[in-house]
């Protein structure tokens, strides 16, 4: 073997023993993390600002929570804009966030970092998101592809206290942070299987149209027609819908239901 192949083959070896020790102890903490007992303060906070979390069958409640514990390790938190950050709003946000994970494979946000909340709507622009346009507006969230979500925590508060008007910025926001984790933000997350993706292009693509055209002749519609505005936003305002108006969904679009259905693999209407 030559001399460079040699240099590169103890390379890859390093680089792959570093990256098997990082996953090992990254692993190791997380069972430390996951047997801890869950505070008594947090589940107050996840009862009171999670509506559907009481009507959770226990290895629903189970699971969220070790989530929580999870995303509360390996997450950042920030306040912007003079907001003090305190329990409830790090565990109100983990735990809405959570409940996008629920009962399916998932390694909790692995590409996020960092959730900077804001006390009410900013004014940011649009660089770093799905557009690299650089004009200013006001927002209530964003999803970054650099690992980071900005939330408005009256908007986020808003989303706790009415949980059946299809309106959650917390959910619209990690919903894109699911939808980014293969890199790009198209309203096609990573769904599992190879034959999966076929139905979902078919169904969301005619779906968006739809919503399209009840914007474009001032319909009505069950989702937001903010939806309308690209893909990867109709994937975010579905799942809204998907779990804050799951038996309207289910009755007036039962196809985007069921691909939903599929990928989230919980049932919202039983927990209402």
């Amino acid at each position: 073997m030559t001399t460079p192949a040699v240099l590169i083959t103890v390379i890859l070896l390093i680089v792959g023993g570093a990256l098997l020790l990082a996953s090992f102890l990254r692993n190791t903490r997380l069972k430390k993390v996951i047997a801890a007992p869950f505070p008594d303060e947090w589940e107050k906070i996840i009862r009171s600002n999670l509506p559907p979390y009481s009507k959770f069958p226990h290895q629903l409640r189970h699971e969220l929570n070790n989530y929580v514990k999870i995303f509360m390790a390996e997450k950042n938190f920030e306040g912007c804009g003079g907001l003090t950050l305190d329990e409830e709003i790090k565990i109100t946000i983990a735990a809405q966030a959570c409940m996008l994970l629920l009962n399916r494979k998932s390694k909790c946000y692995q590409r996020l970092q960092t959730i900077l909340v804001y006390p009410s709507t900013y004014v940011a622009g649009k660089k770093g998101l799905f557009s690299q346009e650089d004009n200013e507006s006001a927002r209530l969230g964003e999803s970054w592809n650099t690992g980071v979500i900005v939330l408005a925590w009256d908007s986020v508060r808003k989303g706790c206290t009415n949980f059946d008007d299809g309106h959650n910025v917390t959910l619209h926001e990690f919903a894109h942070q699911l939808d980014q984790e293969d890199g790009s933000a198209d309203g096609a997350p990573i769904l599992g299987r190879m034959s999966a993706y076929s139905a979902w292009a078919a169904v969301l693509s005619k779906e968006y149209e739809e919503l399209k055209l009840k914007k474009d002749k001032g319909r009505k519609s069950l989702m937001d027609k903010y939806g309308a505005t690209n893909p990867a936003e109709f994937f975010a305002v579905a799942t809204e819908t998907f779990f804050e108006k799951p038996e309207q969904l289910k009755k007036k679009h039962p196809e985007l239901y069921d691909e939903l259905h599929s990928f989230y693999n919980v049932n919202p209407e039983n927990w209402k």
